[in-house]
C-alpha cells in the first residue's frame, strides 16, 4: 500500500512538470521581439500670447469692484424691481424652519376655512392662506387637498429681490398606503 501511495505521488509530481510553460515563454519572447509599437509624435505646444490691457484709465472688466459699484448703484436706486421682504414684521413660528423640513400631512376644514396640517419634526401645525412659512419669506397663497402653494421672496445673483413659487406636496403615510 505504501508503494502504491508513493508511486501515485511521483506521478502527480511528474504531471506538474515545466513542459508547457517553457513553450509559452518561448512564444511570448518571439512575439515581443517581433512587435513594434508605433506612437505618433506629439504636436508642438502652442505658444500663449498674453493680452495686455492698455486702457489704464478705464475700469478693468474683470475687476470685482465693477460688480460692487453696480450693486451699490442699484441699492441706492431701490433695486431694479422695487420688491423686498417686510423685515419689520414679527416672524411666525414656521419661518424658523427651512421649507424642505416642513411636510404637509393633510387638511382640515372648519367653519368653511380650509387649514393645511403641516409637520415639523414631530409637531403638527395648521396654517391658512396668508400665513408665512420657510426661511425665504414664504407666504401661503393657496391650500388644496394635496398641496400648499406659496410665494417666496429671494435674492437673485445681482442682489435684486424676486418672487419664487414653491409647493409643499401631501406626504402619504406608508401605513395608509398599504
Amino acid at each position: 500500500m505504501r508503494t502504491l501511495t508513493a508511486l501515485m505521488a511521483l506521478l502527480l509530481l511528474a504531471g506538474c512538470g515545466d513542459s508547457d510553460v517553457q513553450e509559452v515563454r518561448t512564444w511570448m519572447k518571439q512575439v515581443d521581439a517581433q512587435t513594434r509599437v508605433k506612437v505618433p509624435p506629439l504636436a508642438e505646444p502652442k505658444t500663449f500670447i498674453p493680452f495686455a490691457y492698455v486702457h489704464k484709465d478705464e475700469l478693468d472688466p474683470f475687476n470685482p469692484n465693477k460688480l460692487l459699484a453696480e450693486l451699490a448703484r442699484q441699492a441706492a436706486s431701490g433695486g431694479a424691481s422695487g420688491l423686498h421682504p417686510d423685515t419689520q414684521r414679527r416672524k411666525e413660528l414656521l419661518e424658523t424652519y427651512p421649507l424642505d423640513t416642513i411636510k404637509m400631512v393633510g387638511t382640515i376644514e372648519s367653519q368653511g376655512v380650509l387649514y393645511a396640517v403641516l409637520q415639523v419634526d414631530r409637531a403638527l401645525h395648521h396654517v391658512v392662506v396668508g400665513q408665512h412659512l420657510g426661511q425665504n419669506y414664504g407666504r401661503v397663497t393657496r391650500i388644496d387637498d394635496d398641496s400648499v402653494s406659496l410665494k417666496e421672496i429671494v435674492q437673485d445673483a445681482t442682489g435684486d429681490w424676486v418672487e419664487r413659487l414653491s409647493r409643499l406636496e401631501l406626504q402619504e403615510n406608508k401605513e395608509t398606503a398599504k
